[in-house]
């Protein structure tokens, strides 16, 4: 080797040596957390925050969809330390294929805050709660403007999934504005738990039974959306919604602040809704684990997370943070379901991936109208 090469392969290292002060390379010294989160999902303030205490900067994206999130997993060297997929399916099916870490509670402590009843019941999705915290929960149901549809259909069974599940109220409504929640994974359980099927279904009858009600109600839905959601229901752009039960909340919370004279209510419909739990987890190859732990510690403080389910009006998984929460929040039913509301709530489990594949399929084709 000649001295030129010589000394430019020990280069480096001799200008670590001499200036110690350096950032060589420069993401040697990188404190940062790269979260990846729902849309309009925490309190803003929360972040700046962390950074404050732990001088930890937070880079932040979000997602509209489990979908969404899964492709970015399943692709591998995503670059998020923090995602949040809900329990099922794709928390299980990530844990399945490796994608997450486990958590090293010993640099957790917070963790002993969290409601040992509710971890348990993620338990099925992750044996041993060995891959995530719930971060937050909540139900799938209708967002509805109840003044404009009892203009329409005074007779509407506004308590029930038939109003946008039956073709006849469907097409009733259609003018006010009906938008589909754009995520097979969380409409086709909900569907089938109508039809009197199991919501894990997947046998050749269960999912024609599933496309043929989709298709009867497919050209009275105005768009297929998740996020966007919220902004139309609030503004009144729509009507009718299948979403989440605290974005619905959080429309209705806008509405009233606008004081546009909209109306929004959320509907746990009577025949039950799907419950699920929101993880907080970390990527097996994410590229700042310390930082994401010690982001999961932070945000399982009581008080923390007492100011997130006041800005996105979802429950959450710490008990203390009862005494914290905004009153109005507690006797809120959309925020914290009453106990008789619980008893109609149903879970999915893991799911296979030819169902997946099937269920994707079925999927194109309601939103393609063909």
């Amino acid at each position: 080797m000649s001295p030129t090469a010589l000394m430019l392969r020990w280069l480096p290292i001799v200008l670590v040596l001499a200036f110690p002060g350096w950032a060589f390379p420069a993401w040697a010294q990188d404190r940062v957390v790269n979260i990846y989160n729902w849309t309009d999902y925490i309190d803003p303030s929360v972040l700046a925050e962390f950074t404050a205490k732990t001088g930890i900067k937070t880079r932040y994206d979000v997602f509209d969809s489990l979908e969404t999130l899964e492709a970015k997993l399943f692709a591998g060297h995503s670059g998020y330390d923090i995602v949040l997929p809900s329990n099922e399916p794709s928390f299980s099916r990530l844990i399945r294929a490796g994608a997450l870490a486990t958590i090293d509670r010993d640099k957790v402590p917070n963790w002993k805050n969290l409601d040992p009843a509710l971890m348990r019941r993620v338990e099925s999705s992750d044996p041993g709660n060995r891959h995530g915290a719930i971060y937050l929960w909540g139900s799938i149901g209708l967002g509805i403007n109840p003044d404009r549809i009892r203009a329409l259909a005074p007779d509407a069974p506004v308590d029930s999934w038939s109003l946008l599940l039956d073709p006849a109220w469907a097409k009733r409504l259609a003018p006010c504005g009906i938008i589909m929640m754009d995520s097979a994974i969380d409409v086709i359980p909900s569907v089938l738990h109508y039809l009197g099927r199991s919501p894990d279904g997947s046998s050749p009858d269960d999912l024609a039974a599933v496309l043929k009600l989709l298709m009867a109600i497919r050209p009275y839905i105005r768009e297929f959306a998740s996020g966007g959601a919220l902004e139309a229901l609030a503004t009144g752009q729509a009507c009718l919604v299948l979403d989440y039960s605290g974005d619905v909340d959080q429309a209705a919370a806008r509405a009233k602040q606008a004081g546009n004279g909209v109306d929004v209510e959320y509907v746990a419909p009577k025949e039950g809704s799907e419950i699920g739990f929101d993880m907080l987890a970390i990527p097996a190859d994410a590229p700042h684990p310390d930082a994401a732990l010690a982001f999961i510690n932070f945000v399982l403080q009581p008080d923390i997370m007492a100011r997130i389910t006041d800005a996105t009006r979802y429950p959450n998984a710490i008990p203390a943070t009862r005494a914290l929460v905004r009153p109005a929040l507690l006797v809120d039913p959309n925020v914290f379901p009453t106990e008789a509301v619980q008893k109609r709530f149903f879970t999915i489990g893991p799911s296979a991936p030819k169902a997946d594949r099937a269920r994707t399929r079925l999927w194109a084709r309601f939103k393609a109208g063909s």
